[in-house]
């Protein structure tokens, strides 16, 4: 028999294995998904559009007036991309994937501020590149700069930022934005931004684009989507805008790999733009969740954690418990009925675990309520 692409044993399974749904009565602190219904202007849109018949083959990187959309709401984050170098993705994840494709080959280096999504890991191991995971500071998940000089080797080509984070819920400081441009710059690096949680920060500063600084605009690569913001996780939809030469590449690689994303979707796309209301009153839950489990989590005996900024994950040391990252996930499933994700399935986050607070006021409680429980009894 042939053998299968050689890299592919090198990619690993992200949260899979601490993914799956459990009983009914455990309390899920892990799928990065709003608990809210898509937003009901945003499905009329998309049945009138199957309703005008609107099924054909269009556009690769997407509509005109979709195009036109994303770069006037990227305005809003002191953004200025050309429509015409804005392509709409199959989701966020496939424009991150774009553009380690658009820009890297087989044995560049990527820094990664570690602990980072793993997708990123696995994305880059795919396409035959070498993820560097650099942690970040343990006090408050920020930039470790310091160690990034030090990471960089000749084969460094990129940079991936992603600000909200996921898995830390750290925003990072327009100064430090600032120094990760100065660095790119300094090495001739990339910079891929994944802005995917622009619309959900917590901190008194917003989220800062790379582009806004010198040399930042033509070395990024901005990536963002629907799924967090709009909760639309299921739609697919993201997109990725940067210089024309880089947008002529991830077009190519776009009409080869899925031609475009649904066309009835495209009009519902516009009309998520559009939206202010609904997207602020999802925004601001959140951020009152994120008040309630900060609050929660830092009364927790063997739990330390820097309060989130943004996105909604709180990443929780539970180093002083002396257990693992592993044994304290498993154990709080099984006795405390709790299902988490534990830190070391990502590079640099062993000690660490991830709660995400997109879930009910009444489901942060209790489950927490259940955590004390269980850590007291110990």
């Amino acid at each position: 028999m042939p053998e299968l692409n050689v890299n592919i044993d090198k990619v690993g399974t992200g949260f899979a294995s601490f993914l799956s749904p459990p009983g009914p009565e455990v309390i899920r602190f892990t799928v990065g998904q709003p608990d809210f219904d898509t937003p009901l202007k945003i499905v009329e849109s998309a049945k009138a559009s199957l309703d005008r018949g609107e099924t054909a083959y269009t556009r690769t990187q997407g509509s005109p007036e979709l195009c036109q959309a994303v770069s006037d709401h990227l305005k809003l984050h002191e953004i200025e991309i050309n429509p015409d170098d804005i392509v709409v993705a199959p989701g966020c994840k496939q424009a991150v994937l774009y553009a380690m494709m658009a820009t890297l080959d087989p044995g560049d280096e990527v820094l990664l501020l570690a602990p980072a999504w793993p997708s990123y890991d696995g994305m880059l191991k795919l396409i035959g590149a070498v993820p560097v995971h650099v942690s970040v500071k343990r006090d408050d998940y920020h930039p470790d700069f310091a160690a990034l000089e030090a990471a960089i080797t000749p084969n460094t080509k990129a940079i991936m930022l992603n600000s909200p984070n996921n898995p830390t819920g750290a925003v990072y400081r327009p100064e430090e934005v600032e120094r990760l441009v100065e660095l790119a710059v300094k090495h001739d690096l990339w910079i891929i931004d994944d802005m995917i949680y622009a619309t959900l920060v917590w901190a008194d500063y917003g989220y800062t684009s790379p582009t806004k600084f010198p040399g930042g605009k033509e070395r990024t690569l901005t990536i963002g989507g629907w799924s967090k913001g709009w909760a639309m996780t299921g739609w697919r939809l993201g997109w990725i805008g940067c210089s024309t030469e880089v947008a002529s590449a991830v077009k190519k690689i776009n009409a080869s790999a899925a031609t475009h994303v649904a066309t009835f979707l495209m009009p519902a796309a516009i009309t998520a733009l559009s939206l202010t209301e609904e997207t602020e009153m999802m925004a601001t839950s959140f951020e009152q969740r994120r008040d309630a489990v900060y609050q929660l989590l830092d009364e927790l005996p063997g739990i330390t954690l820097p309060k989130p900024e943004g996105a909604f994950y709180a990443l929780c040391d539970i180093t002083a418990t002396g257990m693992t990252d592993i044994e304290f996930a498993n154990r709080a499933l099984e006795e405390a009925k709790v299902q988490l994700i534990p830190g070391s399935l990502m590079e640099g986050g062993e000690g660490f675990v991830r709660i995400s607070y997109a879930t009910s006021m009444e489901n942060i409680e209790e489950g927490v309520r259940r955590l004390r429980t269980w850590l007291n009894s110990l």
